[in-house]
């Protein structure tokens, strides 16, 4: 986990010199092109391309945009119309909420599903985007694919099982293996996601002005498993069980954003217990976190 976040806190700092500000001249940009020197490190992303050229101990950042395969030109403005702030990478936190929207679990019923929600990360890479204009290029209807991943922490020693009766319920690590020193536990569900989301830009620029986004979102489970971390014997091991665990196949909910340019904070609430009924706790996934659009 901690290969991956480090991973794409990398990619944001990267992706960050997209949202440069300051316009500068075409033709000299054309002219620096034409002389280019040997320290030149290129970065492409999508339809962009990011130049950065170190000469005498300076070092200058372009831009560039490509408007199809064989004419381009050096440019800042997005004027490609209405985009959709989808596309993108965002990571927050988890947690589970029951029908009354309260974080607390019963000890005596679903307790063993108490979380650390510190440690409990939402995570989501939106790869496809398809956006329609309905008025302005400021406000619009967007849709896509994404895939969403949430790691459950448990605050407590435990894990959980399916019984006999296909019915969910706690595992309780200390009971079935005493040697072991539990340092995690965690329950981790893979979704894929497709949003249909309206959205208003105060400016027609996609990276100026401010950005709101509100809809409904869908996923269909893709994957699920337990993961334990423990020691034994003095040593780290680890134990990943990849079962159904009874969780909802097909979920719906709503999603919402709000930010500048970029950059945004993102909430989603899902309508769908995260078990199915009568066979799981009736609990309520819920995520909140950042988001950076890569349009």
């Amino acid at each position: 986990m901690k290969k991956i976040a480090l991973t794409l806190v990398t990619l944001i700092i990267t992706l960050g010199v997209f949202g440069q500000d300051t316009e500068p001249n075409v033709e000299e940009m054309k002219e620096e092109l034409q002389n280019q020197k040997d320290d030149t490190t290129n970065i492409r992303f999508k339809r962009k391309t990011v130049k950065i050229i170190e000469d005498n101990g300076e070092t200058q950042i372009f831009v560039k945009k490509h408007k199809n395969n064989d004419d381009w030109d050096w440019m800042w403005d997005d004027d490609d119309g209405f985009t959709g702030s989808w596309s993108g990478f965002s990571m927050g936190l988890s947690n589970l909420a029951d029908k009354n929207f309260s974080f607390s679990r019963d000890a005596a019923t679903d307790g063993y599903m108490d979380l650390n929600t510190g440690k409990s990360w939402n995570m989501n890479v939106n790869f496809a985007q398809y956006s329609i204009n309905f008025a302005n290029e400021q406000f619009g209807l967007v849709t896509g694919l994404g895939l969403e991943w949430n790691y459950y922490r448990f605050d407590n020693k435990n894990s959980i099982q399916e019984l006999p009766d296909g019915t969910i319920d706690e595992l309780i690590l200390a009971d079935v293996k005493p040697d072991w020193d539990i340092l995690e536990s965690k329950l981790s569900t893979t979704y894929a996601t497709l949003p249909i989301l309206l959205e208003v830009h105060s400016s027609s620029s996609q990276h100026n002005g401010v950005i709101f986004s509100a809809g409904v979102i869908g996923g269909v489970k893709l994957g699920s498993n337990t993961k334990i971390v423990y020691k034994e014997s003095g040593n780290k091991n680890k134990e990943r069980i990849r079962d159904d665990y009874n969780l909802s196949p097909f979920r719906y909910g709503v999603h919402a954003r709000l930010g500048v340019g970029d950059w945004m904070i993102y909430g989603t609430y899902y309508f769908t217990s995260m078990f199915e009924s009568n066979k799981g706790p009736e609990l309520y996934p819920l995520s909140i976190g950042f988001a950076l659009s890569f349009e």
